[in-house]
This record gives C-alpha cells, structure tokens and sequence, in this order.
C-alpha cells in the first residue's frame, strides 16, 4: 500500500485539522466527536442542513459545508458510519431555531445511527433517506437502494432553500421531491484501498470492470469485460433513464462524477459521450456538474446521475454557494 498517511488510525482526524488549516474562513472543526460545521453557524432562523457517514468520499460531505449548502457534516471512520453522540453535536451546534433536516445515504449503519439522534435531539429534526442508485435494490450494507451521487445534488438543492429562509417543512418537502427525481449509477476499474486495511477492498482483472459498484466497493450487477468509453457510457446511462423513467422533453442535470482516480481527461470524455446520448433521446442537459465529488478513495471508475429538473430546482441550483468544494 502506498498512502500519504501516519498512523492509518489517524487518517480523518488529521485529514480534518489540515482541512480546518485551509479553509478558516468557510468552516471550524472539532475532532472529537468528529464535526465540521460552517464558520457562521449556528444562522439565527435558518434550517440547519445537516449530513455525513463514513470518510473515504471526500470531498462528500464536510466538502459541501458553507453558505447555500451544509450546516455541518459529521464524518465517520473509513467507510464507517459516525456514532449518534457525533449526529447530535452537529445538531447542537447548528440548530438556531428553524429546526433540522438530516440527509442520510441509504447504508443499514448511517440510517440507524441519524435517526437514533434524531430520536434524541430535544429540537425539530426531519430526515431524508437519500436512495438513487439504480443498480441494485438490496445488498449487504442498505435496506433497499444505496445513496451515491444524488446526495450531492439534494445537499446542494436543499442547502439553497434553507439559506433563502425556506421552513423546516418546505425544506423536507424539496428533499424529498428531489429524491424522487433523481437516479444514479457507478462502475468501477480498479478496487480502493482503506487505510487500515492495507489491500483492495476485492479483486478486479487487469480486462474486467463491475458494472453497478457502490461507493464502499459493494458488489454491482455485474462483472464485465472492459469495454470502450462508448460502451461504459452506455450500461450506466440506460438503466438511470429508464428507472425514473426519464422521457423526451425532459430537462435534467447531468452529473459525471469520478470514483477517486479517474482523470478529468476520461471524465469529459464521458460526460460528451452522455450528452449526445441524452441527446439522441430528446432529453435536454440544462444543468451540469463534472469532477470528484462522491468518490471511493482512488477507486478507478465513474457515475453518472440524472436529476429531472423543474424551474424551481433550477432556480435553487443557479443560487449562490460558497464550500471549499463547490463554489460560484
């Protein structure tokens, strides 16, 4: 294993101090429990949106915590769910009147562990369950479909109405109206490494790819044969738009995410590739976003996700933001 690390044990705590380090103006950090919170917080009458689960996704979620998006974030270990005594600090620290919204990814640990604290939390607190993945409908670690690359999208859209003064109940509302209009699908090329572990998470051919992977290295559909960008765009793109389904005349937000490793070079490569193919279909990208942003430490691979836009949608997505990961 070759990682830019110390003691593997000690990988978040001193990922979120130099985290803290570089961006003093945006957020502040606490390490124990583990909590990354917006500089400004708690924001008198606003909802606090408020995420996270394990570490290994970065920038997701402690990426996305600033003006027009998170609260806070509460990072877990390496692919491990954060403890509810962490969920209620993120609370505790953001709440400031308005109420709560938690957005949790669809993982048996994050779901279990969000809802303990919300169950705990003295204030209003609502939760969305956040489940696009496509490629399966249950695996070892989700009850159901698994969150992924539609988080960064519903943080996003959700953290907009809150900033704007949207109540607790209206931000719910679009959560979950988000949720319901967003698919995602993934592949990897290559197995990440966690720290502490030492090796790939599994074994992958030097000529295979696993179709339908989860950002953890869960399982997928399906084991491959490596094939042409052409044809990886494909096998994810066809099962999002047919899930929804998604039909000619809609207007999406497409959004190409690297796994971690994958090269910006590939990543517009493929994003082409998927815009011609929505093209073909009568389906028109009014919004984009491209780059890392939900990935499996340096897991070779891709996702892409679908998000069946209104003007309202379009509207909270154009406003401004400012987080050491997305910002204008």
């Amino acid at each position: 294993m070759k990682k830019i690390v110390n003691e593997p044990a000690d990988v978040v705590a001193e990922s979120l101090r130099g985290m803290a380090a570089a961006h003093p103006q945006l957020l502040r950090v606490r390490t124990d429990p583990a909590v990354v919170v917006r500089a400004d917080a708690p924001v008198r009458d606003r909802v606090a949106v408020v995420s996270g689960g394990g570490s290994g996704h970065e920038p997701l979620h402690a990426g996305f915590v600033g003006k027009g998006m998170l609260a806070a974030a509460v990072p877990g270990p390496v692919f491990t769910s954060p403890t509810p005594d962490a969920v209620q600090a993120a609370i505790g620290e953001t709440e400031a009147g308005a109420g709560v919204l938690l957005v949790v990814k669809n993982y048996t640990g994050d779901v279990l562990n969000f809802e303990t604290a919300a169950e705990l939390a003295e204030v209003d607190v609502r939760t969305v369950v956040v489940q696009d993945d496509v490629a399966v409908e249950d695996s070892t670690n989700t009850a159901g479909r698994r969150g992924v690359g539609g988080t960064v999208l519903l943080e996003r859209i959700v953290g907009a109405a809150a900033e704007r003064g949207h109540d607790l109940d209206r931000c719910h509302e679009l959560a979950e109206r988000v949720g319901s209009r967003v698919r995602s699908m993934g592949v990897a090329l290559t197995a990440p490494t966690v720290p502490h572990a030492g090796e790939p998470s599994f074994d992958l051919g030097a000529d295979e790819m696993e179709i339908g992977i989860g950002i953890h290295g869960e399982p997928g559909r399906r084991r491959a044969p490596l094939e042409s960008a052409e044809g990886i765009v494909r096998r994810l793109l066809d099962p999002v738009i047919e899930d929804l389904p998604f039909d000619e005349g809609d207007e999406v937000l497409l959004f190409t995410n690297s796994m971690g490793a994958t090269p910006l070079i590939e990543l517009y490569l493929a994003h082409g590739i998927a815009e011609r193919m929505l093209a073909e279909r009568g389906i028109r990208v009014r919004r984009r976003l491209v780059g890392p942003y939900v990935t499996s430490l340096e897991m070779q691979g891709m996702s892409l996700t679908l998000l069946k836009l209104d003007d309202e949608l379009t509207e909270l997505w154009d406003t401004p933001v400012r987080t050491p990961a997305l910002s204008w």
